[in-house]
């Protein structure tokens, strides 16, 4: 149950527009970092980025062996790579009645957080040669746009981006159950959504998406009155997505209400850790490029320590 407040804004007005803009200038070269980690296929050849040494059989180029492990072993190896490939990402939008919530005007709803993100990052990415595609959902799958990596492209992201959230439920896992059928390729998929359904469902749905090979990011957006609960006073609450109306003291209801977002969230962190999805959740109280640039700057840095790991193992 959260209070509402009527939201009549459109998203892509002037001051949302000058907040994308805002936010691909200061998070461009994040942005950039954030990509290029993701850009290496699982296959190797012999291009791009040095990967392992495979035994030297009959045929293989010679420009290849790798003669200062040949002077140590007396043995000839040929130096593999990764070969780099376009990245393709698919956002995932939530749309339900839930993400229309804000409880300060001048606050954006998650909706339009969400959309201001997924804006941003279509934007970077087509900068950069990427593909992108869309999901738009409710209780269903409302849009689907297959990633394309023409620069036009974006347009049309926005077009759809600039919407409403209806009255209609959240059924993730359902959802995420129709892209993966969807999906014919690898891509690097970005769920933006509060979760607010079953996290037993969404996390299997997500294990359904990793079976498949999927890279899978979860950005969970909340509002900051849905994490502090700082209501005071008998409160007339209004649930989204017909959840029906409750009158009640918020003091006695505070305690209970935080322990059970907690433990709501640290599900889902403790779900998608076990199978190696990102989450991470955005308080939409946070400036959008500060919030982004954050995390982009945290997983930069994971992927960097990675790297040195697997590096210093081979």
């Amino acid at each position: 149950m959260t209070a509402t407040h009527p939201d009549t804004r459109k998203y892509l007005d002037p001051k949302v527009l000058a907040r994308i803009s805002s936010l691909e200038i200061r998070a461009r070269m994040a942005v950039e970092g954030f990509f290029a980690g993701m850009h290496h296929s699982p296959h190797r050849g012999l291009s791009v980025e040095f990967a392992d040494h495979r035994i030297y059989t009959q045929g293989d180029d010679l420009r290849h062996i790798d003669w200062k492990v040949f002077g140590k072993t007396d043995k000839y190896y040929i130096k593999e790579y990764e070969q780099e490939t376009n990245l393709e990402i698919m956002l995932v939008v939530d749309c339900s009645e839930s993400m229309a919530f804000r409880s300060s005007p001048e606050l954006m709803t998650k909706y339009e957080y969400a959309t201001s993100v997924a804006g941003a990052i279509a934007y970077l990415a087509l900068q950069q040669q990427d593909s992108v595609g869309l999901a738009m959902f409710n209780e269903r799958l409302t849009y689907f746009l297959k990633p394309h990596n023409n620069p036009h492209h974006w347009r049309t992201i926005i077009h759809e981006l600039d919407g409403k959230t209806g009255p209609a439920k959240t059924s993730t896992g359902r959802v995420l159950a129709e892209i993966t059928e969807r999906l014919r390729h690898r891509v690097m998929l970005i769920l933006i959504s509060d979760l607010f359904d079953d996290s037993e469902v969404i996390l299997k749905s997500l294990k359904l998406l990793r079976f498949h090979h999927h890279e899978i990011i979860v950005w969970n957006l909340w509002d900051p009155a849905e994490l502090q609960f700082p209501y005071h006073g008998p409160t007339l609450f209004e649930g989204l997505e017909d959840s029906g109306r409750l009158l009640a003291e918020p003091g006695a209801l505070r305690q209970r209400y935080l322990e059970e977002v907690a433990r709501f969230q640290d599900r889902l962190r403790l779900g998608c850790g076990h199978m190696h999805v990102e989450f991470t959740l955005f308080n939409t109280s946070m400036a959008l490029d500060a919030a982004l640039s954050g995390y982009l700057a945290t997983r930069g840095a994971r992927l960097r320590s990675r790297s040195s790991r697997s590096a210093g193992g081979r």
